[in-house]
């Protein structure tokens, strides 16, 4: 059952996946389509899942589940992930590679490798100051407060002198 994002308890389980390049305005209104559809359908043991979705500058897709209203299992967290491949399919993108970094310089949003990442750190290219995106907060409350940080507040800081 698909819910408006900002509806959803702050205990919700969220899934982020970040893309490689910002998605065009075209390409975002079939996204929305895609993923409202994919949702609306989105069922574990055959019962609805509560969950909703927001698209954060134009490349970052978070999946939120009231895991309260029911729980996602194997098979519905499977079918999430295959529609995620076929979007990356469908976009020639890349969603589901962990070992890349997001962040800001200005009002542009960067995508770097881990270890391209790493390297700016050690050239001083980036700071602690950098603000990054901590894909790995696990419920809206942590996405609310933590997933758009300085590095020095993020798992980002151990390559940060």
């Amino acid at each position: 059952m698909l819910v408006d994002f900002n509806t959803l308890p702050e205990e919700s389980k969220v899934w982020i996946y970040q893309c490689n390049r910002s998605f065009s305005d075209e390409e975002l209104k079939e996204l929305e389509s895609k993923l409202d559809l994919f949702i609306e359908n989105w069922t574990a043991h055959g019962s609805d899942l509560q969950a909703g979705y927001k698209i954060v500058y134009k490349r970052f897709i978070v999946i939120g589940l009231n895991h309260q209203a029911g729980a996602a299992t194997g098979c519905s967290i499977d079918a999430s992930v295959h529609f995620i491949q076929q979007l990356e399919k469908d976009y020639q993108v890349d969603l589901l590679d962990k070992m890349n970094v997001s962040y800001k310089q200005g009002d542009f949003i960067a995508y770097k490798t881990l270890s391209d990442f790493k390297k700016m750190a050690k050239d001083r290219a980036v700071s602690k100051n950098t603000i990054v995106f901590n894909n790995l907060v696990v419920n809206i409350a942590e996405f609310n407060e933590n997933w758009e940080v300085p590095a020095s507040d993020s798992w980002h800081s151990r390559f940060i002198k």
